[in-house]
């Protein structure tokens, strides 16, 4: 098995890479998906997030109100610290739960948006930065997602800069360009994943 950790800037286009990853056969583990399932209603998470925040985060519902979590985390790094130490640790348990799931010959990406900022690349086979300018983060951010400016810049100066991102990066995948070629690099990256899967398969010591 290959444990690849796939990250990017907001607006960075890394969900595009994964889904191309994905369509080449391989195992995804969405850090982002997991998040949104460990504070799901019902669950521990959700419980803690409220213990610590207070019951205004809950939406009618009773399912967590992400935009005004995040209004609130974003503007004081300590609260956001207080978050991620509830959340993290449940991400991690159950990422690692997916991928002791996967085939021994898998290549398993896990997307990580903030794989920079916490310190993870050590976690990882192989690091993957998909990378684009600042100005076309703000743009996609902006034009695509209806952020206002303000709020996107607020966004992206909260994450890691795209210098930090690149310096743990084993493969940089340069996402300003067009489909034609991000699918490109996309293809040769896979190739090259699978051969490092292969040989870290073969290179295992027989089973007594």
């Amino acid at each position: 098995m290959l444990s690849v950790g796939l990250t990017g800037g907001i607006g960075a286009g890394k969900s595009e890479v994964s889904r191309l990853l994905v369509a080449h056969g391989a195992v995804l583990i969405d850090a982002d998906r997991i998040a949104r399932e460990v504070v799901a209603p019902g669950t521990p998470g959700l419980a803690a997030v409220v213990e610590a925040f207070g019951e205004e985060i809950l939406a009618e519902d009773g399912s967590l109100d992400r935009p005004r979590l995040g209004a609130v985390v974003f503007a004081d790094p300590d609260r956001l610290a207080v978050l991620n130490s509830i959340v993290h640790p449940l991400v991690g348990a159950r990422s690692r739960e997916l991928e002791s799931a996967a085939a021994e010959d898998a290549v398993v990406v896990h997307d990580v948006p903030l794989l920079t900022e916490n310190g993870l690349a050590p976690l990882y086979d192989v690091v993957v930065v998909v990378d684009t300018d600042p100005a076309t983060q703000l743009d996609r951010l902006v034009r695509l997602r209806g952020m206002s400016e303000k709020d996107a810049r607020a966004r992206m100066a909260a994450q890691a800069s795209r210098e930090e991102r690149r310096a743990i990066a084993d493969v940089v995948i340069d996402n300003d360009v067009p489909l034609p070629e991000l699918e490109r690099q996309v293809r040769e990256l896979w190739d090259d994943l699978v051969r490092r899967a292969r040989r870290r398969t073969t290179a295992r010591p027989p089973q007594e």
